[in-house]
């Protein structure tokens, strides 16, 4: 290759993505077209050693992280979390052998797992999704103490955003709000009518009403079915998801990704949407998103790179996403701080619960002093 074609290879990966940078609300066919050109330049430079971006961190440990934050030119940090963070309190993942989601759904007689998530099988057998909905419906739970760390970004003031694959709503019980959340694979807060024709909203007590009665969600206005806004396969990822992520990334200066396998697109391929000298921190239970060259070659990244001899800015921290958030708040000088969050946020809502439970159960005392006092009175 001549110096000429190398030095311009070199200087096309390392010039910010322009256009991921704007306001345009483009559709999700160019965002993915966007997202592959990133992943193939990537590779392409990465193969040939062209270029590797600036060693930003002193050490690749979560020491070496917790000094990246502490000197202040760590300003915008962005989570990527799935199904891991909430493990802990309660929720099972869905791939973990044994225990996790799709390995225990026999009971509702599937053709396969995946499928009580498929739009298409749910509009024909909408039961068994809402079965399971009744089990682990949002509400049921604690926010985890990785929930809280998140919090206390945001307070300091160095969360960009948290971009979940969860619908559990747990970030926003923890204390994140709707600007703060980018819920990439929806959420139970609102539901809509399936029919395009009607798309009528309803809240989330509507929903909640109607699964624990466990009556199957019908429209009010056309009879059709009513989903919760989480997104199934067949479904595309809101809007949002797409647009802000290309105002997000290219301005990261760190990415913690937690509790995800990394295996569905296109929240995976985030990874490779931040800059070449953009620190990546895996907090999980193993090394998950690494380099694999076929995969490269069909659009989905190069991956992170923590064992190789090149490797200059991927952390893999492997212990439960609490443990790590947790060693990583101590390095920081917050365990104090988190400990006291976790411990006065969640008094709060077993407060709450207690109280709504006792709001609950004075109605019917009341009924059946009533009717006790008129079955005096007719005897």
């Amino acid at each position: 290759m001549s110096e000429e074609v190398s030095k311009r290879a070199e200087e096309e990966a390392d010039t910010p993505d322009l256009e991921g940078q704007s306001d345009d609300s483009s559709n999700e066919g160019d965002a993915s077209g966007d997202t592959e050109m990133d992943f193939l330049r990537g590779l392409f430079s990465r193969t040939l050693g062209l270029s590797s971006g600036e060693k930003v961190l002193d050490e690749l440990t979560l020491d070496g992280v917790a000094r990246y934050i502490l000197s202040g030119k760590c300003k915008n940090i962005i989570c990527m979390v799935g199904a891991g963070i909430s493990t802990s309190a309660g929720i099972p993942d869905f791939r973990s052998p044994g225990t996790g989601l799709y390995a225990n759904l026999q009971k509702f007689n599937l053709p396969y797992p995946e499928a009580i998530f498929q739009i298409d099988y749910f509009k024909k057998h909408p039961e068994p999704f809402f079965a399971l909905a009744r089990e682990l419906y949002p509400g049921q739970f604690k926010p985890t103490v990785c929930h809280y760390f998140m919090r206390m970004l945001k307070d300091k003031g160095l969360l960009t955003r948290c971009y979940s694959q969860n619908i559990d709503t747990l970030e926003r019980v923890a204390g994140l709000e709707g600007e703060d959340l980018i819920e990439a694979h929806g959420t139970f807060h609102t539901s809509h009518c399936v029919s395009f024709l009607c798309r009528k909203e309803y809240s989330m007590d509507w929903m909640k009403n109607k699964i624990f009665s466990e009556d199957i969600p019908k429209c009010d206005s056309c009879g059709s079915l009513v989903k919760p806004d989480i997104v199934f396969f067949g479904e595309n990822l809101p809007a949002r998801f797409f647009t802000t992520m290309k105002m997000d990334f290219p301005r990261c200066d760190l990415l913690i990704i937690m509790g995800t396998s990394l295996q569905v697109q296109p929240f995976a391929s985030l990874v490779n949407r931040v800059s070449n000298s953009c620190p990546r921190l895996l907090i999980n239970m193993e090394k998950t998103g690494q380099s694999e060259f076929g995969m490269g070659l069909f659009g989905f990244g190069g991956g992170m790179d923590f064992d190789s001899d090149k490797a200059y800015r991927d952390v893999a921290h492997l212990s439960s996403c609490d443990d790590g958030c947790m060693a990583l708040a101590e390095l920081l000088g917050w365990k104090a701080e988190l400990e006291e969050m976790v411990k006065r946020e969640h008094a709060l809502i077993d407060s709450k619960d207690a109280k709504k439970k006792d709001k609950e159960a004075t109605p019917s005392s009341r009924s059946t002093g009533a009717e006790a006092g008129n079955s005096d009175k007719t005897e």
